[in-house]
């Protein structure tokens, strides 16, 4: 191997990245020489002196940056995962320089009208289906990036995506280092009074790796509601907590916001668009702002009036303690409370039942192996990124290779809030891949030889990372465009979503909630209580994710033009105007650390968690209703759906699944807003 790793092919099972040979020093050489080695290959595509055809413009465009996506990868998960001043740097400067790459290869004139003369006569070229789709995203690809403008409107857009990729990678270390300086730090056991004996455990273990010996530190989740404001008996630590989340990064990521706000505006209107929301929903499977505006009009009416109703409820509780208003510190406890007295669940005593090795092999690769009939063996032998990272490999039924799983499961310093899922290597058939991918989680790492044990919360974030994982290890395409989670936005987190309900089938539950110390299962009926207590909960549930949907579509429906003096001002105009400024259930982000839209891929795209859920619920309906085995079920939903990528439209994949249009029923009748 050369003296850097990324300059050749790993040769690894797998083509896992020698992470034992990669250093920090290596990726700023490694980015420019693949961005140099990539401009260079399609420099040899323009040049062909022969007539455009499938396999002399569109393979080797596929074919071309394989160094760059080998560091890419790396680069990009070691930046969310387990950062570094150097790794930080490294971002804030690679980041306008990508962008600045992105815009060469989609604004080259000469590129463009290879494709372009491609696309006019795709009917007589004789591609086969995916090999035609394949043709024409990436003729819409160019469109969409502007290759019709000119010149002088492709510069402005040049300067404008430059900008745009600075300041997202600016919000996205204010939100990691504001988070991080606001974790909430206590001086005894006493004051987490509520939490279970291990959580208050990970505390102090979080002190002591984080330099606070002696003393107990609650770090800042990603979102706006810690699960631990559901137990701590203490109301002023409560509000101590909720304040230290809900003003992250306010001073300096409102006037960001601002002013990524109108940048989107500004290159909305340049690319022929109303808005920024516009834009991004004309590619998607919502396919119009008017399609997105009535569900998010038809949801929010009932779920704020069962927000409502479940605030009297708990009203009642809190008068007891002499509380005259819920606020919104309180809502989490109070509705623990009310769980405890009329449904006789205890979340903080469930934990003992959800111990992660046990989740992990007993529930999350029981329910891959009863669906879809693959297994999973742990590979110690290979080197991941980080020392709490674990490689697993994947298996058919028929013991054929399959890919490999990453499990990064522990909260750390280093590591941005919130889970994910991504991949270290992309299946291709085109390129001989198969796939390498990983789950990201923040769960709380006790001191050395205790058990890790679960939230309810975090049992489900285990289970729908997995559902991430299974789209990519599934992926079965011919084009790197369209593997895995290439698909669009609003149709991503449905398979994740989907995965999700093998965590309460009998048999997968049946045999992972088992008590760490005794083995005993769950208490009988306590199942049914469980479901019960989370209908309760669906009004607050609904209203936090709908205020924080409503607010990134608040910023992103803004025309080019329209100034915004106050980001903190505009947010709660916002959420007033949508019927969604409910005072004790803020978002689930606020928009300074509203990660997902300024430094992520989701702006104007948030919707896209309850758009899919419209195709999750039916679809978990037709896993139970459609006559076949649950294996059987299981493979017409992986070869029909998961293994196609974006290698077909997306909706006509869920028709193959489901057998017919997807409609809004099930998801009314979940969310308690039928």
């Amino acid at each position: 191997m050369s003296e850097n790793p990324f300059f050749e092919p790993s040769t690894l099972v797998y083509e896992l990245p020698p992470f034992a040979a990669i250093r920090e020093e290596h990726y700023l050489p490694a980015f420019e020489r693949g961005m140099a080695d990539q401009l260079a290959e399609i420099a040899a595509i323009t040049a062909d002196p022969a007539e455009p055809t499938f396999d002399n413009t569109l393979v080797p465009l596929e074919r071309s940056g394989a160094l760059l996506r080998r560091v890419r990868a790396v680069f990009d998960n070691q930046a969310s995962a387990d950062t570094t001043p150097l790794v930080d740097q490294v971002d804030a400067e690679t980041s306008p320089k990508l962008a600045a790459h992105t815009d060469a290869i989609l604004l080259d004139a000469a590129l463009f009208a290879r494709i372009d003369a491609l696309h006019g006569r795709r009917a007589a070229l004789g591609l086969d289906a995916e090999s035609l789709r394949l043709l024409e995203r990436w003729h819409t690809a160019f469109v969409r990036a502007g290759a019709r403008l000119g010149a002088g409107e492709q510069q402005r857009l040049r300067e404008l995506n430059a900008e745009l990729a600075t300041a997202s990678s600016e919000f996205r270390l204010n939100v990691t280092a504001d988070s991080k300086a606001r974790a909430l730090v206590l001086d005894s056991a006493e004051e987490l009074a509520g939490l279970s004996p291990d959580a208050i455990a990970a505390a102090a273990e979080n002190g002591r790796a984080l330099g606070h010996d002696g003393k107990y530190v609650l770090s800042l989740k990603s979102f706006s509601n810690q699960t631990e404001l559901a137990f701590l008996t203490d109301r002023s630590v409560r509000e101590r907590l909720l304040r230290a989340s809900l003003g992250r990064a306010a001073g300096t990521n409102g006037p960001l916001a601002i002013r990524m706000a109108a940048l989107r505006a500004e290159r909305a209107a340049l690319l022929g668009y109303d808005t920024h929301a516009a834009y991004v929903v004309a590619d998607e499977t919502a396919g119009s702002v008017g399609a997105v505006d009535g569900l998010l009009a038809r949801l929010v009416p009932p779920a704020v009036a069962n927000a409502r109703r479940e605030a009297a409820e708990l009203a009642k509780l809190a008068a007891a303690d002499g509380i005259e208003e819920i606020a919104a510190h309180d809502w989490a406890y109070y509705s623990e409370q009310v769980r405890q007295a009329s449904y006789q669940v205890d979340a903080a005593a469930l934990r003992p039942y959800f111990e992660l090795e046990r989740v992990l092999r007993d529930g999350v690769f029981f329910a891959a192996n009863l669906a879809y009939g693959v297994t999973f063996t742990e590979r110690p032998d290979l080197v991941a990124y980080h020392p709490d990272v674990r490689v697993f490999e994947v298996f058919e039924e028929d013991g054929g290779s399959l890919g490999l799983f990453l499990g990064d499961f522990h909260a750390r310093a280093s590591k941005r809030g919130g889970a994910w899922m991504d991949e270290l290597v992309t299946q291709s058939g085109l390129l001989g891949k198969r796939p390498v991918v990983f789950n990201n989680l923040n769960i709380a790492k006790p001191a050395a030889g205790e058990p890790v044990l679960l939230s309810w919360d975090e049992v489900r974030t285990l289970f729908h990372e997995f559902g991430h994982a299974l789209h990519g290890l599934f992926s079965d395409v011919r084009y790197p465009y369209f593997a895995g989670t290439a698909v669009p936005r609003d149709f991503v987190e449905f398979p994740s979503q989907v995965n999700e309900m093998w965590m309460v089938r009998p048999e997968v539950l049946a045999n992972y909630a088992r008590h760490h110390v005794t083995g005993e299962p769950l208490p009988d009926g306590l199942v049914g209580r469980m479901a019960a207590a989370e209908g309760f909960g669906q009004g607050f549930r609904t209203v936090e994710y709908l205020a924080a949907t409503l607010l990134d579509w608040a910023w992103h429906t803004v025309p080019a033009g329209q100034e915004i003096a106050d980001a903190e001002e505009f947010e709660a105009a916002a959420l007033a105007k949508a019927g969604v400024a409910v005072a004790a259930i803020p978002p689930r982000y606020r928009t300074a650390y509203f990660s997902h839209v300024f430094s992520s891929g989701y702006s104007a795209g948030y919707y896209a968690y309850i758009w899919s859920e419209v195709l999750d619920a039916e679809t978990v309906e037709w896993f139970g209703t459609n006559g076949r085995t649950v294996r059987e079920s299981g493979e017409v939903f992986r070869r029909e759906l998961l293994s196609r990528g974006d290698g077909r439209d997306a909706l006509d994949s869920f028709r193959a699944v489901v057998g017919r249009d997807p409609q809004t029923g099930p998801l009314l009748a979940r969310r308690g807003l039928a």
